[in-house]
């Protein structure tokens, strides 16, 4: 593991083959708990080609001066995405603003 969150990544080789393949990733939170969303596309041995693109939230913990992985949820597909997303727009339109600073 890294002790630094810009360097966190999910990118794996085996056997001189990237089996996962980072395209990219967004820090969504930094800190002692740390989120990442990551794209990327996994090797199928099968096709001899990679997937369509994928997409995994991760949260890391860190622990000891280095980020340990504590849970992880895949989007594994591109409408399952687009669900995610329309869920949320739809929860943070109902949702009347609120300041967090104000609450005490």
């Amino acid at each position: 593991m890294t002790d630094n969150v810009n360097d966190l990544s999910i990118e794996y080789e085996e056997n001189g083959v990237i089996t996962v393949k980072q395209l990219d990733k967004i820090i969504l939170s930094k800190g002692a708990w740390s989120t990442v969303l990551f794209r990327y596309q996994d090797w199928e041995n099968a096709k001899q080609a990679y997937s369509a693109d994928r997409y995994s939230i991760r949260r890391y913990q860190k622990r000891n001066g280095s980020y340990q992985q504590k849970s992880k949820f895949n989007i594994s597909s591109k409408d399952q995405a687009l669900k995610l997303i329309a869920g949320l727009q739809q929860w943070l339109a109902e949702s009347p603003e609120t300041d967090p600073s104000a609450e005490g």
